[in-house]
This record gives structure tokens, sequence and C-alpha cells, in this order.
């Protein structure tokens, strides 16, 4: 989580969402690492897990991320959890909730979806504080 809390204020200093992401191979090696970079790049879909996801996929060559762990200091919304769904990731650890978009148990539950044809084990709450605090700050200064 330390590293996914590097990239959100990565995130924080180019004015973007301060969220961050990492992805940790079977052997806990650093495969992708995101950041929210929507205004960078003027890219809705530029989300922290994205980018973090993309950068997993192109160093594995594959698009199947097994054996993964998809860490994000932020409950993923439900396009992120679409995107760790279609991934294959069998495990995401989140930071904060996200009660107005979460989609890991929060808001929906795309990540455990038994209706889908993958499911993904949820670990919520790890430095929820540290992750919560970041977000707070940027939306109070913006509104």
């Amino acid at each position: 989580m330390g590293l996914a809390l590097e990239q959100a204020q990565l995130a924080l200093a180019t004015g973007d969402v301060p969220i961050g992401a990492v992805v940790l191979g079977p052997d806990g090696a650093v495969l992708g690492v995101g950041r929210n970079e929507r205004e960078a790049h003027k890219d809705p879909t530029a989300h922290a897990e994205v980018v973090a996801i993309r950068q997993a996929a192109q160093k594995l060559d594959a698009w199947r991320l097994e054996g993964c762990t998809l860490v994000v200091t932020l409950e993923p919304c439900t396009m992120c959890a679409g995107a760790i769904v279609l991934a294959r990731v069998p495990r995401v650890v989140f930071g904060a909730w996200d009660e107005k978009a979460g989609a890991a148990g929060s808001v929906f539950d795309v990540l455990r979806e038994r209706r889908l044809n993958h499911w993904v084990e949820v670990f919520p709450g790890v430095r929820e504080d540290e992750c919560a605090v970041l977000l707070k700050d940027f939306f109070g200064a913006h509104r």
C-alpha cells in the first residue's frame, strides 16, 4: 500500500484525484504501477487501476493477470472492477471505501458477482485512514 500511496501523491501533484494502484506478481514483484491520469491525458479511462493493469499486462506479455494482486488506495469503481474481472486478477487490496461509486462491496459488488465468469478475493480497509485523508483534503480544497 505504501507504493500505491506514493502513486496517489504523484497524481495529486499533477492536479488529479489522488488515487494510486500497484499490481504485484505472484512472487511479490511489482509488475505495474498507476495513478489517476485523467486530467493529464484527458482520458476518462485513465484510472489508477486501469493504468497499473495495462502496465502489468505489457510486462507479462499476457492479458490474464493470474496469481497477481492489485493494491489500490480507494475501492475500485464499476469500470475498474470490470477491468479487474476481465484481467482475471484474483485478489484486490484497497484502502478507503468509496461510498458514492465503489464496486467492491459498498455501492455495488462487481468483484464478487457470482453471475460473472471470475470472482475476486477482496481485502478492504488497509491503511484506510491514510488513503481517506488524501481524498478528503483534495475534495475539501476543490469544493
